[in-house]
């Protein structure tokens, strides 16, 4: 083995993960004691290491969830039914600005932001023309909203109610991670407590009424994007989900009725072997959290469901073609790691929205990997592999010690209050430009292999400002023709609910049947509930 490592040549500086990890020369048994029992097991058992179904994706591909949203209802709807066409297995939507911070199209504040970086949703009348004729019990809707989710989710049920469709038959996620944007996101309605109140009311709900709805989508990915290690991500996820869990048992419930429908969210960034070893470790940690902490008895509930999307952050504006090949291994590595659904972005997305175009090829990158590289007919082919279970155990490790110290603090509410994983992902964020400012770390084309900037342009989806006008002038006709006394009358209820105890959920899809604005509810959380300031870092 001596002479062996001797003829490994030796670079300096050290070796690491893209996360700062230390790597080794190479990895033996000397370096990984595998309990196969007990750290790893089948696939489909417990501690789930190896993936969450016996099969994984020999009986079913992951869902190809491409996230799409844009300008009004209308072009949203126009590039949903594309990309059915194309082949898409779910929806997954954008909404712009306005609609992520609880303010409607004609409010001051959404002036040049109306459909920008997503679809504007107002009332229950732009999700009728956001899902028209596409079949709601039949198919899966994610919807990337938090501060506001409540009444995204509502609009939603009451959509169904309409179009007399159980709520029982609706499936789908709302991503409602409201304490993950408080940590990197910042789209919020009201302060930290009461979103953690409104998150618990909604998981409350959809347990009794909605029960193939996942209520949580716990995020990872902006806490990436933001700037976090892989260590960071893993550790503040499982924290926030942590958080969510001790909620709904404080609320009453009982942990095998709500914990089945949460599910998550990861980045997959460029470091293939430490991205796989990302969703390995975190369904062995949320297993063991689910079964040792809180004593949950269900299989479903010790499973890590997982959606992942490639990371945006690693998108580059200069040889945006390069994109193409760094969105393949990212998806390649959420694949080998086990995910259950995935959006690969597009090469233009670090300039605009996608184009029709450019959403296909990242769609077909997906349909690539799954039909042309035979890495889904092994279940976890790289299980067993000394490197990837020794990156799995040093990832575990970093983020069990993230939140030993989280617990300490009280809790992940109480963590983020003091501004604690805020801080650990600025400094983590710092660290890896100063990398690639002093081109320790390359990224091709950006810092390194760079060439004549006439060479990076490409076509780019234009948003027409005249979507805001067109936007502003529907609502203004749902405004008139609705029905006052019912407007009233529902966000007073709204108003009481969240002035008391009383679940929110119910009072909130009545405000949504009556064509009450997504600004007119969340101005009544605002005013009952307070409002948020992010605390200043320096």
């Amino acid at each position: 083995m001596a002479r062996a490592q001797a003829r490994i040549p030796q670079r300096a500086p050290e070796l690491t993960t893209h996360s700062g990890l230390p790597v080794l020369d190479v990895a033996t048994p000397a370096e990984v004691a595998i309990d196969y029992r007990a750290d790893l097991g089948l696939p489909g058992q417990y501690p789930f290491t190896r993936g969450v179904q016996p099969t994984m994706y020999r009986s079913r591909y992951w869902t190809m969830r491409m996230f799409a949203g844009f300008g009004t209802p209308e072009q949203t709807n126009e590039r949903f039914k594309f990309l059915y066409a194309q082949g898409q297995t779910g929806f997954s939507t954008a909404f712009d600005f306005p609609t992520l911070m609880g303010y409607d199209s004609d409010s001051p504040l959404a002036l040049g932001e109306v459909g920008m970086c997503g679809v504007a949703i107002d009332t229950l009348r732009d999700m009728e023309v956001l899902l028209a004729d596409l079949p709601l019990e039949r198919i899966t809707t994610s919807m990337t909203i938090n501060g506001p989710a409540v009444v995204l989710l509502a609009f939603y049920v009451a959509l169904a109610d309409k179009r007399g469709i159980s709520r029982d038959k609706i499936g789908g996620t709302v991503q409602n991670d409201c304490l993950k944007e408080f940590i990197a996101q910042h789209a919020w309605v009201v302060p930290p407590r009461p979103s953690m109140r409104i998150v618990t009311d909604m998981i409350e709900f959809c347990a009794a009424e909605v029960p193939r709805w996942n209520t949580v989508s716990i995020s990872g990915y902006h806490i990436r994007e933001a700037g976090s290690t892989a260590a960071q991500e893993l550790a503040f996820t499982l924290a926030d989900g942590l958080a969510y869990v001790e909620h709904g048992i404080e609320r009453g419930m009982d942990v095998d009725v709500f914990a089945p429908r949460l599910s998550f969210f990861f980045d997959v960034h460029n470091d293939f072997f430490e991205e796989i070893a990302k969703f390995r470790a975190a369904r062995r940690m949320w297993a063991r959290f689910m079964k040792e902490r809180f004593h949950a008895k269900r299989e479903g509930s010790l499973k890590l469901r997982t959606h992942a999307q490639t990371a945006g952050v690693a998108l580059a504006g200069q040889q945006p073609y390069n994109n193409v090949a760094r969105v393949a291994i990212q998806g390649l590595a959420a694949v080998l790691g086990g995910t259950q659904s995935l959006h690969t972005n597009s090469l233009d997305e670090t300039y605009a929205l996608p184009t029709e175009e450019a959403a296909t090829i990242a769609l077909r990158t997906q349909q690539i990997i799954a039909h042309e590289t035979g890495v889904a007919n092994t279940i976890d082919p790289l299980g067993g592999s000394y490197y990837v279970e020794w990156l799995t155990d040093k990832l575990e490790a970093e983020a069990l010690a993230y939140i030993e110290r989280i617990d300490e603090m009280g809790g992940m509410v109480a963590a983020v209050e003091k501004g604690y994983p805020q801080r650990e992902i600025g400094s983590a964020a710092y660290e890896f430009q100063r990398l690639l400012d002093s081109g320790e770390r390359v990224m091709v084309g950006v810092n390194d292999f760079r060439m004549d900037e006439e060479g990076d342009r490409i076509p780019t989806l234009k948003i027409d400002e005249q979507v805001q006008t067109d936007q502003v002038a529907n609502l203004a006709k749902v405004k008139q023709a609705r029905d006052d006394d019912a407007v009233r009358q529902a966000l007073s209820a709204v108003r009481e609910a969240a002035g008391g105890t009383a679940n929110l959920m119910p009072p909130i899809v009545k405000a949504a049947s009556v064509y009450c604005t997504e600004q007119e509810i969340c101005d009544v959380l605002r005013d009952q509930l307070g409002t948020y300031t992010d605390r200043t870092e320096f």
